[in-house]
């Protein structure tokens, strides 16, 4: 190397990796994060006890609230203007399926994309009811996707008690000590499933008790399938604004879920079901 480049090398090798690696004060794992306001996994029944029927309506719910003006508005009014949502479904232990991976939406475009790919993709079935297994299968999401939200929340919808895996009532401390919410959606549903396994009753109750949990936990009931697309918009509306709201106040102010015990047996969908197998035995 002659004497002048001897020299210049120093010089070279520094503009050559100036501004490669992460700036001061950022580490590699963050320096690439999308930040939105709101990563949302919905999560959403498709076990025996939802006809077919009635889990399209489930789906085309979701896929009008994507598309509501007034959610979008939500959207927009946020710090970042865009949250990051996933849409999974989920019957038994193991019938867990994400039909959408994280799609950032921030305004109609990106909203009708994610709203279009949900219309074309085939809705599940499965037997059993684990929502336990739902919120396994949830928790890992946040960790992948390149994205680092405000707010973590999964939306569990669903007509029926936990009957099948872990105990939900233990297994949403999962999802706490990873800074994820879980809020609910439960569908009142008084008819069997179509193996004769009874329906829960009060499972706005079971839901409010046994599944949220988290700051700000918090319910949306949907009296009907019908009422369904509903309960939904105004769910979506409440999350992405991060409003829990007035009307699962307690008697002295919201009580965060996991601090609600004793209201509600978490354990009557294993023991429905037991009961229910016992008996088919015995014919």
């Amino acid at each position: 190397m002659k004497p002048a480049m001897r020299h210049l090398f120093p010089v070279l090798l520094l503009l050559l990796f100036a501004g490669i690696g992460p700036a001061r004060g950022q580490t590699p794992s963050t320096v690439d994060l999308l930040d939105v306001d709101l990563q949302l996994v919905l999560a959403v029944d498709v076990s025996g006890s939802i006809d077919p029927m009635e889990a399209r309506l489930q789906r085309d719910g979701y896929i009008a609230a994507l598309r509501d003006p007034f959610v979008l508005q939500a959207i927009r009014n946020g710090r970042h203007g865009r949250i990051a949502v996933a849409y999974t479904e989920w019957a038994g232990p193991l019938s867990q399926t994400l039909v959408a991976n994280w799609h950032v939406i921030d305004g109609p475009v990106s909203a009708e994309v994610f709203a279009n790919h949900l219309s074309d993709a085939p809705v599940g079935t499965g037997q059993r009811t684990s929502i336990s297994n739902a919120i396994l299968h949830a928790v890992p999401l946040f960790r992948k996707g390149g994205i680092r939200a405000t707010r973590k929340v999964i939306d569990i919808s669903g007509d029926g008690a936990n009957n099948g895996g872990f105990l939900v009532h233990h297994t949403r401390y999962r999802a706490l000590e990873n800074g994820i919410t879980i809020n609910g959606l439960p569908i009142m549903n008084n008819r069997p499933s179509p193996l004769g396994l009874p329906a829960t009753e009060n499972i706005d109750l079971y839901y409010e008790d046994c599944v949220i949990i988290g700051p700000g936990a918090f319910i949306v009931v949907a009296e009907t399938i019908g009422s369904f697309a509903a309960a939904v918009r105004r769910k979506m509306i409440l999350e992405i604004a991060g409003i829990t709201p007035p009307e699962r106040r307690r008697h002295d102010g919201i009580v965060p879920a996991q601090f609600v015990h004793g209201l509600t047996d978490c354990t009557i969908g294993e023991k429905s079901y037991d009961l229910f197998r016992r008996r088919r035995l015995q014919r």
